[in-house]
């Protein structure tokens, strides 16, 4: 065939579209790291500022800000045992720009608000576990109880009398003080609260008679000499608390608790954006200014793999299921 300059265009553009295609054949795929995050990530925290949990999230989103190079925002939306907040995210788009940081009481949640417009297991990615935070059992001042003994003996003699507080109805200090109750066998008035600064407030002006309170928000008060710590509700003491006993060493079998807090973005959030916080995450918690910074809380980092805290979850979400069925649980 005659070369022609129409003949030698054409062949000189099948070239160059076989060189870009070989080109584009070898390149590296378009990655997390290369993409996310291009903007502000927002923590929804389902509980008021001070909590536990939000404390836990301002202690990592700075550090975790700095590494992926986008400020986080923490937007608490509190009610509802933290149910309110959790749907938020739930419908949010899946794209790892809206992060929940919830406690343990989500995977109770399903068993106590039957009424859910999400589904615990279903609507969530769980990316790891935080931290670890006991409860501590608080009081105020000038009460004619000194020791947990002596709370329950008193409890017992007036069934129906005592008050104790929580952060809301179906929160984690909410589900420490029903095991608690159940273990020590005694009627009290439970009275929810917005959050756990509320909660604090009325007990130390002593309108209210108990409360499990995170030890995060509690220490400084406790420490001031403002409340007075009774026990605390993890299996082992706290560090920050030694001469502070256990419920368990206190003589209540089953009376322990274990508050955590984690983190959760909305289901189908791509697996490269999933791999990319959980990463970022890890490192941010095992930094020396994370982890120091929630120890002297009281609080102890719990870094986890992804795969062990989703089954983590599943297996938590099944036993709170039970133990709420068990005492006889109810939001009021």
């Amino acid at each position: 065939m005659k070369a022609t300059p129409k003949n030698r265009r054409h062949a000189l553009n099948l070239l160059m579209a076989g060189l870009v295609a070989g080109l584009v054949g070898r390149a590296s795929p378009v990655r997390a790291q290369d993409t996310y995050p291009k903007q502000p990530i927002r923590f929804l925290v389902p509980y008021t500022a001070g909590s536990a949990t939000d404390i836990t999230a301002r202690a990592l989103s700075e550090q975790l800000s700095k590494a992926l190079k986008q400020p986080i925002v923490i937007d608490n939306k509190p009610g509802a045992g933290g149910t309110l907040g959790a749907y938020q995210v739930a419908s949010a788009k899946a794209d790892g720009y809206t992060v929940l940081i919830h406690s343990a009481s989500h995977v109770a949640n399903a068993a106590l608000y039957p009424g859910l417009k999400y589904d615990t297991l279903k609507d969530f990615t769980p990316i790891t576990m935080l931290a670890t935070l006991p409860n501590v059992l608080v009081t105020g001042t000038g009460r004619d109880f000194h020791t947990v003994q002596e709370l329950v003996q008193k409890a017992k003699a007036a069934p129906g009398t005592y008050t104790y507080a929580s952060a809301g109805n179906g929160s984690a200090t909410h589900l420490n003080a029903e095991k608690f109750r159940a273990s020590v066998g005694i009627n009290a008035i439970h009275v929810p609260f917005k959050g756990t600064p509320e909660a604090l407030t009325e007990v130390m002006a002593g309108r209210i008679d108990w409360f499990f309170a995170p030890l995060v928000s509690a220490l400084p008060l406790i420490k001031s000499g403002r409340l007075v710590a009774l026990a605390v509700g993890t299996p082992k003491r706290s560090p920050v608390l030694p001469s502070v006993p256990t419920t368990l060493e206190a003589g209540f079998t089953g009376s322990d608790y274990t508050f955590w807090v984690g983190m959760f973005v909305p289901a189908k959030t791509p697996a490269d954006v999933v791999e990319r916080i959980h990463a970022e995450t890890i490192k941010a918690l095992k930094s020396d200014v994370v982890r120091e910074r929630l120890e002297t809380l009281g609080a102890e980092v719990a870094p986890m793999p992804q795969a062990q805290f989703a089954s983590l979850v599943n297996a938590e979400t099944s036993d709170s299921a039970a133990l709420i069925k068990k005492i006889g649980m109810k939001v009021d």
